[in-house]
């Protein structure tokens, strides 16, 4: 029985587990967006999302724990400097994971992960407010041509 085991092994050991989804979380965090399976997008969005809500609190305390996930000093300067600033008003769902259909060699289910903020086909105006535009289906009122008056030259006048 399965009971309280939450998390996916991924048929690997501890060290390498910790060792792939340190790795994969620092590719997340440097290209904003990578392909995988679907059950390590599952197992990357339970590793990465705590680290980018400890991202909006800067202090060395916060970077010193998020270092220790991830060993990449790089990758935690980006976190801390570019990512925690685009995502300090959301309260939550970092990243969003699409699935992509099989692998072709081993049919495997793959999926698309990439952080929510990042995407600009899903975010086409940048955070702000939709404009809305009303638009009648009837003629709206017809344009009336005003006459043009011709105004005489002293030269008519002669």
């Amino acid at each position: 029985m399965r009971h309280g085991k939450k998390i996916n092994h991924l048929g690997r050991k501890t060290a390498h587990r910790k060792s792939m989804l340190s790795n994969m979380a620092c590719s997340l965090i440097e290209h904003k967006r990578i392909n995988t399976t679907e059950a390590k997008a599952k197992a990357i969005r339970r590793f990465v999302e705590p680290l980018i809500t400890k991202s909006k609190t800067d202090t060395t305390h916060n970077r010193r724990v998020v270092f220790s996930y991830l060993r990449n000093k790089y990758a935690v300067t980006e976190l801390f400097k570019e990512i925690s600033v685009k995502v300090g008003d959301r309260p939550g769902g970092y990243i969003r994971i699409i699935k992509l259909g099989n692998r072709q060699g081993d049919n495997a289910p793959m999926a698309m992960v990439e952080l929510v903020d990042y995407n600009e086909l899903y975010n086409a105006n940048g955070g702000k407010a939709k404009k809305t535009t009303r638009r009648s289906r009837r003629g709206g009122a017809k344009k009336t041509e005003t006459p043009v008056v011709e105004t005489q030259t002293s030269q008519e006048e002669e």
